[in-house]
C-alpha cells in the first residue's frame, strides 16, 4: 500500500524521505519558499557514504518510484495524510505559520512521528512516573504541543548525521554518519503498521551501481519500547552539547575523545537515568560503540554552531535530561556546568539580538 506522508522540515527530513520514496509513497515536504521552488523544479539529492567504496552514492529523488512535492505552511490539511513527520528543530515550531500547522496536525489526530533530538512534550507524557509539567522549562514554547494526544505521537531517534554542504544548492544533503533511524511504536496497531511497512520497504532497497545492485545503509527500525529512541540522549550530552566551550566550539570528536573518562561518566550517567525511568539496558547503546562512531564526527554539533551564529534559541535536550535527573534526586556536575554555559550563551545572544 502506498501512503501519503507529510514531513515538516526539508533539510534533515529529506534523508528519511529519500528512503521512503523507494517504496512508491508520495511525500510532501514543508519548507521555505526558495527550498520548495528548488525541490519542485529539481527534486533533491542525498549523498550517502558506503563502506568499501571510495565515493558516496547519490540518491536523486526524481529517479525514485515515489513522488515528492514541497511547499510552505499555508493551505495544508494534515487530514489528507496517513503520517506526519516532524524534522525541524524544536524552536522552529513556534514560528508563525509553522505553529498553526503543528496545531492542526495535533488536532487532526493523524499519526505523527517526531524526528527531533528534543522529544516533544506529549511524547514525554508517554513515560510514566514523571511530573511532565516540570519539564516545560526545557522547551522554547511548550504550549505549541497542547493539541497533541500522546498516543498519536511517537519519536524517531535522529541517529544518522547529515549536513547541507555550504558550496551546494539547498536541495543537497550529505550524510556524514550513516546509522539507523530507531522509532518507537505507536500505542495504536494500525498506526504502527505504517511504520512497519516503511521499515520493510527500506530494508528491501537495492541501489543500482556500475558494479551491480547494492544494499544501502540508513535503515528504519521499529521498536516496541518507547525508550529506545532515548538512547540518543547520552550521545547528545556526552558529545553534542560538549562541543560548546567557554572559548567557542570544538568538534564532537574532540568533545568525546579529549577527555574520554569524563565523556564516559556523562554518557553512563544519562544511560543509568534512562534505566531509572523505565528503559531496559538493552534499549540503550554502550559507550564504546558511541565512542567509536564519534571518531568520525569531525564537525562541531549543530547546537554549538547555532550558538556561535548568535541564535536566541536551540533545542535543550541537555536541560530536559537535567530536569528529569532532578526529579529523581540526581545530578552530574559536568551536565550542570554545561547547561549553565548554554544558558549563559543563549542569554548573551538574546541581549545582542535585542540591541
Amino acid at each position: 500500500m502506498a501512503y501519503k506522508i507529510m514531513i515538516m522540515g526539508a533539510s534533515y527530513g529529506s534523508l528519511l524521505a529519500s528512503k521512503i520514496l523507494f517504496g512508491g509513497h508520495s511525500l510532501h515536504l514543508i519548507c521555505l519558499p526558495a527550498e520548495a521552488d528548488l525541490i519542485n523544479a529539481e527534486g533533491f539529492r542525498v549523498r550517502i557514504p558506503i563502506r568499501g567504496r571510495k565515493d558516496p552514492i547519490e540518491i536523486d529523488s526524481r529517479k525514485l518510484p515515489g513522488k515528492v512535492t514541497a511547499g510552505g505552511t499555508a493551505g495544508v490539511n494534515p487530514a489528507d495524510y496517513d503520517l506526519v513527520g516532524l524534522a525541524m528543530q524544536e524552536p522552529q515550531y513556534r514560528s508563525p505559520g509553522v505553529r498553526e500547522l503543528l496545531d492542526a496536525v495535533g488536532k487532526s489526530k493523524v499519526p505523527c512521528m517526531s524526528i527531533m533530538n528534543m522529544p516533544p512534550l506529549p511524547y514525554m507524557r508517554r513515560i510514566p512516573g514523571l511530573d511532565h509539567d516540570l519539564l516545560k522549562p526545557a522547551y522554547t514554547d511548550a504550549s505549541v504541543w497542547d493539541s497533541f494526544d500522546p498516543e498519536r505521537l511517537t519519536l524517531n531517534s535522529p541517529d544518522p548525521q547529515a549536513i547541507r554542504p555550504p558550496e551546494e544548492k539547498v536541495n543537497v544533503l550529505q550524510v556524514t554518519l550513516p546509522t539507523n533511524f530507531k522509532v518507537a511504536r505507536f500505542k495504536d496497531d494500525k498506526a504502527t503498521a505504517i511504520l512497519q511497512q516503511l521499515e520493510k520497504d527500506i530494508e528491501s532497497i537495492r541501489f543500482e551501481t556500475p558494479e551491480g545492485k547494492i544494499e544501502l545503509p540508513v535503515k528504519l527500525r521499529t521498536y516496541d519500547s518507547i525508550f529506545v529512541p532515548l538512547a540518543k540522549w547520552a550521545m547528545l550530552l556526552a558529545g553534542n552539547y560538549r562541543c560548546v566551550t567557554k572559548d567557542g566550539m570544538r568538534t564532537a570528536q574532540e568533545a568525546v575523545h579529549s577527555d574520554i573518562e569524563t565523556s564516559r561518566s556523562v554518557y553512563n550517567f544519562v544511560n543509568d537515568l534512562c534505566v531509572k525511568i523505565g528503559a531496559d539496558p538493552k534499549d540503550l547503546v554502550p559507550f564504546e560503540k558511541y565512542a567509536a562512531a564519534a571518531q568520525s564526527l569531525v564537525r562541531p554539533a549543530s547546537a554549538a554552531r547555532a550558538l556561535s551564529n548568535g541564535v536566541p534559541n536551540i533545542e535543550r535536550a541537555d536541560k530536559l535530561v537535567q530536569l528529569i535527573a532532578k526529579q529523581k534526586g540526581l545530578s552530574h556536575p559536568v551536565i550542570d556546568a554545561g547547561v549553565a554555559l548554554v544558558d549563559a550563551r543563549l542569554e548573551a545572544n538574546r541581549k545582542k539580538a535585542a540591541t
